[in-house]
Formats: structure tokens, C-alpha cells, sequence
């Protein structure tokens, strides 16, 4: 089985996952926060090195107030409960996305975040909040025309994107049923495998994974060449 350098999921279906059951939204997002935390320890599992996860998009601020303050309590909650053990583990943090629009409170949680984890290196794990691809774009010139930079080619232009120097998404996952991308990494995944997927994410087991994984394995990456099979 092929094993993808970086994983890239949106995390979809949480609120639906929740109303089939009865269950407040919320309640939702609480269990695929624990879904996430599976992710991260079966991509430590099988040498993945990049795992990227959209958690909340430039979009999302048009959901009810109340939705968006629990989301980001619970970020925090988490995130600070969690930070240690993911030093321990190895996984290195990095939010991508704007950052002058999150709460005080938040935003000290993602420096502490960043700082306790800043030496590991098993797994970088981005975490894409307040996040959209073609805002990161537009910040990426905004960012080069500040620099004074007359002219740009794509590989000076992918520094001043969020994620550097870590290489592109070999393989997408959407849970949830959609079959768009909804604005996430856009510059990226231009050769990204896609793989869409109905089961909601509170759903979405290490059994989910590996049949994800398996159908990327029979995909044959030409990356506009012509492959000899």
C-alpha cells in the first residue's frame, strides 16, 4: 500500500452527524475532535509526515454566533489539554489562515501550541482555522508586494504561502458526501489525489482511512507525463 507523504481532510458532515441522532450540533464537533486525535496517532502508526486539517474556513463566520463561540472554546479547551501530549508524541503544530480575526484567548493558546511542539518532528500537523485558499493567495502577493518584489515565479511566490516549504498534498480526503473542495488549499492541490467519501466524519475510523488509502495506492500519479503501466 502506497503511503501518502501528506494527507489533506475536510472534516465534513459533524452537524448532520449530530442531527441524525438527535444530538445538538455541537455534540458533533465534540466527537469529531476525538476522530481528528485518531488521525493524528494513525498517521503517526504509518510514517505519514504532513497530515493538514481544515477546522474552521473563512466561510464558517457566517454560522450562528453561538456555534462559532463553542467551536472556538473548544479549540482552546483541547488544544491546551492535548499540547503536551502532542510534544510527547512527536507532532509538531502549525496554523495556517488568518489570525487577526480570532479571539484573544485563542490566539494565545495557538503560540503556546506552536512553542510547546516547535522541536518535534515526526509529524507536522497543520491546522487550517479561519482558513481559505484564496484569501491565503491574495495575503501570499500582499505579503511579496510588501517585500518589494518586482517579479515572482512559483517557487519564490510558495514562500510566502502559510506552509512554506512542506510539499503538496499527495492525497485529499472529503468525509460527509459533498464533492467540492470548498476553498481549502487551492494552491496546492493542483496535482492532489482526491478521494470522496459519505460516511460523516465522526464516523470516519482507521477502517475508513485504509480503504481511502487503498484506493489511492491503485491511482497512478502521471502529473501530466505520459506513465507506462
Amino acid at each position: 500500500m502506497k503511503i501518502p507523504r501528506h494527507l489533506a481532510v475536510i472534516m465534513d458532515g459533524n452537524g448532520r452527524w449530530a442531527r441524525a441522532r438527535g444530538l445538538e450540533r455541537i455534540q458533533g464537533h465534540y466527537e469529531g475532535v476525538k476522530r481528528a486525535e485518531e488521525l493524528v496517532d494513525s498517521c503517526l502508526k504509518l510514517g505519514i509526515e504532513y497530515l493538514t486539517l481544515f477546522t474552521f474556513s473563512t466561510e464558517n463566520w457566517k454560522r450562528p454566533k453561538e456555534e462559532v463561540r463553542a467551536l472556538f472554546s473548544m479549540f482552546e479547551a483541547y488544544l491546551m489539554k492535548k499540547k503536551d501530549e502532542l510534544r510527547e508524541k512527536g507532532v509538531r503544530v502549525k496554523f495556517i489562515g488568518r489570525r487577526d480575526r480570532l479571539p484573544t484567548n485563542l490566539l494565545e493558546v495557538i503560540r503556546q501550541v506552536e512553542e510547546t511542539t516547535a522541536s518535534c518532528n515526526r509529524l507536522k500537523l497543520f491546522l487550517a482555522v479561519d482558513y481559505g485558499g484564496r484569501d491565503e493567495i491574495v495575503r501570499a502577493v500582499n505579503k511579496a508586494i510588501k517585500a518589494g518584489l518586482n517579479f515572482i515565479d512559483e517557487e519564490t511566490f510558495r514562500h510566502f504561502l502559510d506552509m512554506g516549504d512542506a510539499p503538496e498534498p499527495d492525497l485529499l480526503i472529503r468525509t460527509g458526501g459533498e464533492k467540492r473542495i470548498s476553498n481549502f488549499l487551492l494552491w496546492y492541490i493542483a496535482y492532489t489525489e482526491l478521494y470522496f467519501t459519505d460516511t460523516f466524519w465522526p464516523d470516519f475510523d482507521e477502517k475508513e482511512l485504509l480503504k481511502a488509502l487503498k484506493e489511492f495506492s491503485r491511482r497512478i500519479r502521471k502529473f501530466g507525463a505520459i506513465v507506462e503501466k
